[in-house]
């Protein structure tokens, strides 16, 4: 239901950061508020009202300026306004805040953790869509989340939230909220480990008594919070794996890998609460095929099986699929995570070796090292080649997986996961 009395309207308000955010923000408030757009690189836009928008940071400083939306890219300790943020900090909002301002009334269900959060929203999403729901995936994925249109008190969010979101937040809080698991990540933006936990927990600390918070206590940084702080919604805690009689009603194969029999267990909960009757639940979970390049099965047959997982963005990320397999050949390498550590044994990792590839090749050879045989190479399209040159020579094991579950970010040769998991399958075809 729309909440017509919004603390952002009739304001002089700041968009800092015109990514897609900012923008979709801009335009969501421009015909309610007085705003001023402002971004660290030169806008390349030709719209008119963006360009009369845009404030210089001189005219700025003179302005009395009531809020100031900050986008997620932007972190206030290194950026153009630093000073000025600094000034103003308590004047910083996100659109999580404008979103949850205006639509005060609808049901809300987020998503956040450090691996699993697209698939799990993306799985309930389909879930709530199959059950004739007005069910809308925003956020993080899907869309701006102030980009939605045609929106009445029926209509459901689902929200993938990140920690850059969730920092700067202050008054976000949803119904239903899951935390999925939590390992060191982000912290060149965040710092320190406390800090982006800290991030993640806000979407708990907003909750009252009404909501519902879903959370993995198999975690140790989870469930460490939760034994130092008391939270005002109904815990649901989360320490065991989805039972094996319900994965066999589901026969969705999807569902086998650690990482996935965990986003399941959340998704299993979450319908509980909205009183998704079971088999229907189950009908849409046995059809789910995943997301592109997040575990994807780009290859199947009798002896060998191709993955291609380039979402995998940490060493946790990819340990949530290694644990599930056998005989893997693993393509690992991209820009590492800061303080990013390998947690899985020599015992674990009998089976397996790593083709390390890439600039950053020393920093994966030192963490693999004593764990997992390995080779180096320049690029992925040599490690690739030599995969396939092993795999013809090792007649002894029946079936093989290649595995690209780069543990990294992309940024060291790629715009973006999406771009580098499109190179991978494209030179698998050339190979293969």
């Amino acid at each position: 239901m729309l909440n017509t009395h919004n603390i952002f309207y009739q304001k002089k308000i700041l968009v800092y950061g015109l990514g897609k955010s900012g923008l979709s923000t801009f335009k969501f408030l421009s015909e309610k508020s007085e705003i001023y757009l402002f971004d660290d690189k030169k806008s390349k836009s030709k719209n008119k009202k963006i360009k009369e928008s845009i404030i210089g940071y001189k005219k700025l400083l003179k302005k009395n300026i009531d809020y100031i939306i900050i986008s997620p890219g932007i972190d206030i300790h290194k950026c153009t306004l630093a000073k000025f943020l600094k000034d103003n900090v308590k004047k910083i909002y996100t659109d999580l805040d404008i979103f949850f301002y205006h639509y005060i009334k609808n049901k809300k269900i987020t998503i956040t953790g450090t691996n699993g959060k697209s698939t799990t929203a993306k799985v309930l999403y389909e879930v709530l869509k199959d059950q004739k729901k007005d069910v809308r995936l925003v956020g993080n994925i899907g869309n701006p989340i102030l980009l939605e249109k045609n929106i009445t008190k029926k209509t459901i969010f689902v929200i993938e939230a990140s920690s850059y979101q969730l920092e700067y937040s202050r008054i976000f809080k949803s119904n239903i909220s899951a935390i999925l698991n939590i390992s060191p990540d982000h912290l060149e933006r965040h710092k320190t480990l406390k800090n982006y936990i800290n991030a993640k927990f806000k979407l708990i600390k907003n909750q009252t008594k009404k909501d519902y918070a879903i959370l993995n206590t198999n975690n140790f940084y989870i469930k460490r919070e939760i034994k130092i702080h008391k939270f005002l919604p109904k815990l649901i805690k989360i320490d065991k794996n989805v039972d094996i009689k319900i994965l066999k009603k589901i026969n969705n194969p999807y569902f086998n890998t650690e990482g996935n029999k965990a986003n399941l267990a959340f998704i299993l909960n979450i319908a509980k609460i909205l009183k998704v009757k079971k088999n229907s639940l189950f009908r849409s979970l046995r059809k789910f095929k995943g997301l592109r390049y997040r575990q994807q099965i780009i290859h199947q047959s009798n002896d060998l099986t191709i993955i291609n997982d380039s979402k995998a963005t940490s060493f946790s990320s990819s340990e949530s699929i290694l644990k599930s397999l056998s005989n893997v050949y693993w393509i690992v390498g991209g820009l590492p995570k800061k303080q990013d550590k390998f947690t899985l044994s020599k015992n674990n990792c009998k089976s397996f070796k790593a083709y390390i590839f890439g600039k950053n090749k020393n920093f994966f050879i030192n963490e693999l090292k004593d764990v997992i045989k390995h080779e180096s190479f320049l690029d992925l399209k040599s490690s690739i080649k030599k995969i396939i040159q092993d795999i013809k020579i090792d007649k002894f094991q029946t079936h093989k997986t290649i595995l690209f579950s780069p543990a990294s970010a992309s940024f060291d040769d790629f715009k973006n996961f999406e771009e580098r998991g499109e190179y991978f399958s494209n030179l698998i075809k050339k190979y293969r």
